[in-house]
């Protein structure tokens, strides 16, 4: 869900609950819930409920809106939680609608972002195979979309009124209006795994992390035709540059980040981050980048530019998902089977 634009879109995601502190090219894990170590990145922590799975920052309210869903179908508990960022306090706690009275089953929700233009929050539903959206304002769910076969991102373009979910199901990106909920538009690319999003929104590019097949696909504003861009080994999540020139991917088969030129159609570099890369986003202040390595239980600092890990931070079992802004990191952390809550944290990069 990494955006390239006028505007900066900050967005978050969740952590585990252990406080760590870590100084360039090595880890410091320290107890309690902050901590600062010279010359490194400092950490906060609040546990909120359990089954996190994304979260996304509205500017405009100043509040996280966090995901969460526990179990598998039929899946009875399922959070939308409206944060505090100062406090990382619950303010509301929003239950999505009833989907089978017989067994209590719920939309629940998991992949997240936010339309701060018409003040909405977007999800995405994946047992459901559909995408809703509901008031930022009062929570109140407004529409639910459906036909987007096991809907895993989400991502909003706020210049051109349209959000885009990947349907990796059916190996489909489906956008719609942001203002009126409709479809417009469908391209599906037979056998493929669409998964991370990201837009561009100067163009109105999305790209998709295709899993499946180690590439991206790319489509533009205006057009039904994907181009494939090479991308490494299992990538299953995308962010880009600031500029839009460059695409970085988190490769869940090999453990790597590669670096893609998105005008040459190339890999310019792959660094190796840790077992299970799962998420990927770009640190628009200082050009790094920040990549979820769900099977080695950490999260690393990649200075692209020269091809090397600089900082290595670990987390509780399982992190799941990672987003920056204003040179703040927030990572999700599934903790892990018999976890009473799962927790965010947020990480102050160190320069």
């Amino acid at each position: 869900m990494s955006h390239t634009g006028t505007r900066t879109h900050r967005r978050t995601a969740i952590a585990s609950a252990v406080v760590v502190a870590v100084a360039a090219g090595g880890v410091l894990t320290l107890a309690g819930t902050a901590s600062a170590h010279t010359g490194g990145s400092t950490v906060s922590t609040a546990k909120l409920t359990k089954g996190l799975y994304q979260s996304a920052y509205s500017e405009r309210n100043h509040v996280l809106w966090v995901t969460a869903a526990v179990g598998r179908p039929p899946v009875t508990e399922s959070h939308l939680l409206k944060v505090d960022p100062k406090t990382l306090t619950v303010k509301a706690d929003i239950t999505p609608p009833v989907t089978d009275a017989a067994t209590g089953a719920v939309e629940a929700v998991y992949g997240v972002a936010v339309d701060d233009e018409h003040n909405t929050v977007w999800t995405t539903n994946t047992r459901n195979n559909t995408v809703s959206v509901y008031s930022q304002r009062t929570g109140e769910h407004l529409a639910t979309l459906p036909n987007v076969g096991h809907a895993r991102e989400i991502a909003v373009d706020e210049k051109h009124d349209t959000v885009w979910a990947s349907a990796f199901g059916d190996g489909s990106l489906v956008a719609f209006d942001s203002k009126t909920f409709k479809e417009k538009k469908r391209v599906t690319v037979d056998g493929s795994g669409p998964a991370g999003l990201a837009v561009n929104e100067r163009t109105g590019t999305v790209y998709a992390a295709d899993m499946t097949n180690d590439r991206l696909i790319a489509v533009k504003r205006g057009s039904t035709t994907p181009v494939f861009i090479p991308a490494g080994d299992g990538a299953i999540s995308v962010s880009l540059s600031k500029n839009g020139k460059t695409a970085y991917t988190a490769d869940q088969a090999s453990g790597t980040v590669s670096v893609i030129d998105l005008k040459k159609g190339v890999v310019t570099k792959s660094v190796a981050t840790g077992a299970g890369a799962l998420s990927v986003a770009t640190d628009e202040r200082s050009g790094d980048v920040l990549v979820v390595n769900r099977t080695a239980a950490n999260v690393t600092r990649v200075d692209v530019k020269k091809g090397v890990v600089e900082e290595t931070v670990a987390t509780g079992a399982n992190p799941n998902h990672v987003e920056i802004t204003d040179g703040t990191a927030y990572v999700v952390d599934k903790s892990g089977a018999g976890a009473a809550e799962d927790a965010l944290t947020e990480i102050r990069l160190a320069r």
